[in-house]
């Protein structure tokens, strides 16, 4: 069934592209991994290493809220050995997640544990999610776990349990894989609550509420937008930003990568204050193209040192 739908959706391209009965390089070597967006990309390859084809579906510089799914791409996802996504994140991945019967899927944000969007930080990342805590949508929970190297370490080994069921033969390369990528992601952490003790100032004003779970280093964010990165402030929003700008003595407004700068620019113009970039690692885009998921967030480590006057 699932091989009638998949050649049913590449017949409908056959009209803006020839067929060819050429076949990849690449074809049955080795596993077919997609995953929805750049953090899980990140670690789905550096578990996998050279055993697995791993697809990003977000393409570099796109925002992974506003994905929409090319025919093609549905049938990379009807045909993986492994998907791994965020339920409720990206509404056309769900879709296509939804139709890929028998396919090996990751739940990374129930992998992770989400938090409301309220939360403080302070979860424990020892501990996983309880049974039962899977949403069927993310409702007020707060998508973006992989800012907490703690949270993105569970899905590091969820990967591999997943790609070692899915090709025995390479196990021992999987788990070795992903123990280096855990201990990674164990001295980052370690690195940002070293880095972020002791600081001047403990708010951080930026440009959507993208950075929740870095609370518990003992940051308080405070966005300019909602969870999207479109959503607009109102009126009375950006008068309490500018008193707090002004009570607390910021000296930066933090904007993104893949999002407009605009309204940070303008509120930082009118209270006199710098701005910086602050990047929620949802994607790289063409500045980042060099750079990964760990040289990203030492980079952010830095500009919150600076912005905050952290020791170092």
């Amino acid at each position: 069934m699932r091989l009638l739908l998949v050649t049913a959706l590449l017949v409908t391209t056959s009209g803006c592209a020839a067929f060819t009965n050429d076949a990849p390089d690449n074809a049955d070597q080795g596993l077919e991994v997609v995953a929805a967006f750049y953090p899980l990309q990140f670690v789905a390859q550096q578990v996998a290493g050279d055993h697995a084809d791993v697809v990003d579906l977000t393409k570099p510089g796109s925002e992974p809220h506003d994905l929409e799914l090319s025919v093609a791409q549905t049938a990379e996802v009807l045909t993986a050995d492994l998907v791994v996504y965020e339920k409720g994140l990206q509404a056309a991945v769900d879709a296509a997640v939804g139709q890929a019967s028998g396919v090996r899927t990751i739940d990374a944000g129930a992998v992770a544990g989400l938090e409301p969007t309220s939360h403080d930080g302070h979860d424990n990342a020892e501990d996983g999610p309880s049974l039962g805590e899977e949403p069927s949508d993310l409702g007020d929970l707060d998508p973006h776990f992989w800012l907490d190297p703690l949270k993105l370490a569970r899905v590091v080994d969820a990967v591999a349990g997943e790609l070692a069921a899915a090709d025995p033969e390479h196990a021992d390369d999987f788990r070795a894989n992903a123990q280096r990528l855990h201990s990674e992601l164990t001295r980052l952490d370690q690195e940002y609550a070293d880095g972020l003790r002791g600081c001047a100032r403990d708010t951080v004003v930026v440009s959507h509420d993208a950075f929740g779970y870095l609370g518990r280093y003992g940051l308080h964010f405070e966005p300019i937008s909602g969870l999207s990165p479109d959503a607009e402030p109102t009126p009375a929003d950006l008068a309490r930003l500018e008193q707090l700008v002004d009570e607390d003595g910021l000296t930066t407004v933090f904007s993104e990568r893949l999002a407009s700068p605009e309204l940070a620019q303008s509120l930082a113009d009118d209270l006199g204050v710098t701005t910086a970039v602050l990047d929620p690692i949802e994607g790289l885009s063409t500045e980042t193209s060099g750079e990964d998921y760990l040289s990203l967030m030492r980079e952010n480590l830095a500009a919150l040192q600076e912005a905050n006057r952290c020791p170092t």
